[in-house]
């Protein structure tokens, strides 16, 4: 038998019986199997000199003992091999055949009947044999505390019971599995679940970045995906800053700000986000720092964000050494939000070092995704964004659709009332227009350095 031939009747070797295919409801002893693999007869006191040395030719499986008691003699051992590398005594390499010579051990080839059941098995291969022949048996899931959040596929929907129960099993510490069964489109960016197995229990608890969270993952936001992001962000604000979180969900931006010691200003729609956020913060000890709101953002905006900024840009504000920071994350409609920011303060301008630098987020199925984020965000804004903003890839969200955040500090000339009325009184606005973004130009190397797309990789969290 060619080697070919024989990796082509091996490559079966270890996957599940071929009688479970098309099951949906999960049957654990249809999965038992017994193979034929090559075993060495060793002398039971040199086992652990002989190992060191045969990790190439061992077997590799998990849930499998390498080594077991010969049942024909107590004082031998019996060495697992790999049947994809060992199919005779002349499969082992020469460094391997010198050992076996020093420790006396025959290369004789034995075989061993091995029973293998539904434990001995690995998801993928436990899904690739059960779901029909030729489709995607993806088994990837993010995961929230205890609970795994699948996005199954039309084709695996027969069978997800069985596959949410797999997930279960073969991750430790995984005790409920659901699946998306919408998108997020609602007015508190939740979605909804279907609890496929296991526990119902949808409240649960995650660490992040050094962080603490608990929440009800059926009724807030939260994506272990942006774990990266929350961290960037955080490290671009000092000590003394302040941050104004437009959507702060349960605190993955506000509770690691005001650690560093800065002022927060938390605010989300959603009831159960904000009953959350007012937890995680007493959790964190950051209560005191974190002033919490349950306003819509634009509410947020005009309000108590309006309030703060004209008291920090105020005429005391020359004074000031801190920044101050937007962080708009709701990536389907923040850009919209901009708008409150046209005409938001009156009174005389701060100076410019002073304004204020929005991180806003949002998704892009453009070619050319930064430039597209520029463009919408300078056309609510009523301003040219290409020149004096940073564009920030966060993720690949789906095929053709990136998760992006555009960085920039706004023009007085938006922000103030005052400041705008001779642009308005203009007969040909966008000559002033130029003008205003060559002053903001100048400083948007106090933003970010990179003004066009950073290809920094997405987060696997």
């Amino acid at each position: 038998m060619t080697e070919i031939e024989t990796n082509q009747r091996d490559s079966e070797l270890f996957s599940p019986p071929s009688n479970v295919r098309g099951m949906t409801k999960l049957d654990r002893t249809a999965f038992k199997k017994t193979v034929t693999i090559p075993v060495l007869k060793v002398r039971k006191e040199i086992v652990n000199k002989l190992m060191r040395s045969l990790k190439r030719a061992a077997l590799q499986r998990p849930g499998i003992k390498r080594v077991i008691e010969d049942p024909e003699d107590e004082e031998s051992r019996l060495v697992m091999l790999d049947p994809y590398k060992i199919f005779t005594d002349g499969s082992f390499e020469r460094a391997e055949l010198s050992i076996l010579k020093q420790l006396n051990v025959s290369p004789q080839i034995h075989k061993y009947n091995l029973e293998l059941t539904y434990e001995n098995f690995k998801s993928e291969e436990i899904l690739r044999a059960v779901l029909p022949e030729g489709q995607d048996v993806t088994s990837g899931f993010s995961r929230v505390g205890h609970i795994a959040h699948l996005n199954l596929r039309d084709h695996q929907l027969p069978f997800k019971h069985l596959i949410g129960q797999v997930m279960i099993d073969k991750n430790p510490g995984i005790t409920s599995a659901v699946n998306k069964i919408n998108n997020i489109d609602n007015t508190y960016r939740n979605f909804q679940m279907e609890v496929l197995s296991g526990e119902e229990n949808m409240i649960t608890k995650v660490r992040e970045n050094g962080y603490t969270y608990e929440f009800d993952f059926s009724k807030v936001y939260w994506n272990p995906r942006l774990s990266t992001e929350h961290s960037r962000i955080t490290e671009l604000l000092k000590s003394g800053d302040v941050l104004f979180d437009v959507f702060a969900g349960v605190g993955p931006f506000a509770i690691p700000v005001a650690k560093k010691n800065c002022t927060v200003f938390a605010n989300d729609l959603n009831p159960e986000s904000h009953k959350w956020l007012l937890h995680n913060c007493k959790l964190n000890k950051v209560d005191q720092k974190v002033k919490v709101f349950n306003l819509d953002g634009k509410d947020f905006l005009q309000g108590p964000v309006r309030e703060e900024l004209m008291q920090q840009l105020g005429p005391l504000s020359k004074e000031r050494k801190h920044s101050v920071h937007i962080v708009m994350n709701l990536p389907a409609k923040a850009i919209e939000f901009l708008s409150v920011f046209k005409l938001l303060l009156d009174g005389p301008p701060c100076g410019i070092e002073l304004l204020p630098i929005v991180h806003c987020y949002s998704f892009s199925k453009d070619p050319n995704p930064a430039k597209d984020v520029q463009q919408r965000a300078g056309a609510v804004l009523g301003i040219s964004l290409e020149a004096c903003s940073s564009v920030h890839l966060v993720r690949n969200v789906a095929p053709n659709k990136e998760m992006l955040c555009i960085t920039f500090r706004i023009p007085a000339a938006v922000l103030y009332k005052n400041q705008t009325l001779t642009l308005e009184n203009q007969d040909d606005p966008p000559l002033k227009r130029q003008k205003t973004d060559k002053v903001f130009s100048e400083e948007k190397t106090q933003i970010a350095s990179v003004t066009s797309l950073e290809m920094s990789s997405p987060s696997p969290h």
